[in-house]
């Protein structure tokens, strides 16, 4: 793998990474099937899109798509709590829709950032290649989310949405409300989905309704991931599992396209089936890691 790719690949992996960590709040911590990331990833990218092209600072569209995400995630929830509609269907039910909204907030399937400023502009002026600066930027932000998102699970609210994808039962003996829980983790959970499809939008130059088809798929690999290489005994160990997966998983996809035997070479059409190999591997593993006494 050449440099390029090994820096492309990790600029993917820190990206998708912070998307990553928001399939985990709903996947393990709230044992939330939320399928509405597919949706409020490319919502996010459609706000801050639109904003820039009107003229918005792109720091500040990066937040207001942060809060649209979180609005979205939001009313997931309350489907699932107020409406009673199961978890699963209810985050469908918002993905699908999302499609429509993206449409109508771009008032086209795609949006092009080309001549326009972005999160990345201001430090162009440093002279370092955008191939190099752009991972630096994303690796910065991953840390400080991460260490925002560790810091949140110890504190009091973080421990009641814990306990809640535990054991719901004993967290509403304990007179805690378990539907403000969802709530709240469901919404932070989008919030930090729609932030990546954001920061996504502004590297590539463009925002389409379709960039998140596939979304929900790539985070639970890079959770699957993390988890059977890093047992998640901690919030904190989790965390980094989390974002080792990412990055990871974008390895093996530009290592596995890269690879070519005679006539055979992967194609980006080959990417679900890579998932799904990858994904294969990483939930055999902690049973032939168990088998040979590996402890990591």
């Amino acid at each position: 793998m050449s440099l390029y790719a090994f820096l492309g690949s990790l600029e993917q992996g820190f990206v998708f990474a912070i998307m990553a960590l928001g399939v985990y709040i709903t996947f393990r911590v709230l044992d939330f099937p939320d399928l509405s990331v597919d949706g409020t990833f490319p919502l996010g990218a459609a706000v801050s899109a639109v904003l820039i092209v009107k003229g918005v600072n792109p720091f500040v569209t990066v937040a207001i798509a942060t809060l649209a995400g979180m609005v979205a995630g939001g009313i997931t929830a309350i489907l699932n709590t107020k409406l009673k509609i199961l978890n699963l269907l209810a985050g469908i039910l918002m993905m699908i829709a999302l499609y429509s909204v993206n449409i109508r907030v771009m008032g086209q399937p795609t949006t092009a950032l080309l001549g326009y400023d972005t999160i990345f502009t201001p430090f162009e002026a440093l002279g370092i290649e955008k191939y190099i600066l752009t991972p630096i930027i994303f690796g910065i932000i991953l840390i400080v989310i991460a260490i925002i998102l560790v810091w949140f699970l110890h504190t009091d609210i973080g421990l009641a949405m814990r306990a809640t994808g535990n054991n719901m039962k004993m967290v509403k003996a304990q007179g805690v409300s378990t539907n403000r829980m969802i709530l709240f983790g469901v919404a932070f959970s989008n919030g930090l989905v729609a932030l990546s499809g954001a920061l996504v939008a502004q590297s590539q130059g463009s925002a389409d309704v379709n960039m998140g088809i596939g979304t929900i798929v790539a985070g639970l690999a890079s959770v699957i991931l993390g988890e059977a290489i890093i047992q998640d005994r901690t919030v904190f160990r989790a965390v980094v599992g989390v974002i080792l997966g990412s990055v990871l998983y974008r390895i093996a996809i530009a290592v596995a396209l890269s690879f070519k035997i005679g006539a055979l070479q992967m194609t980006p059409s080959d990417l679900n089936l890579m998932t799904s190999a990858l994904v294969t591997i990483a939930l055999v593993f902690p049973g032939i890691r168990k088998k040979i006494g590996l402890k990591i």
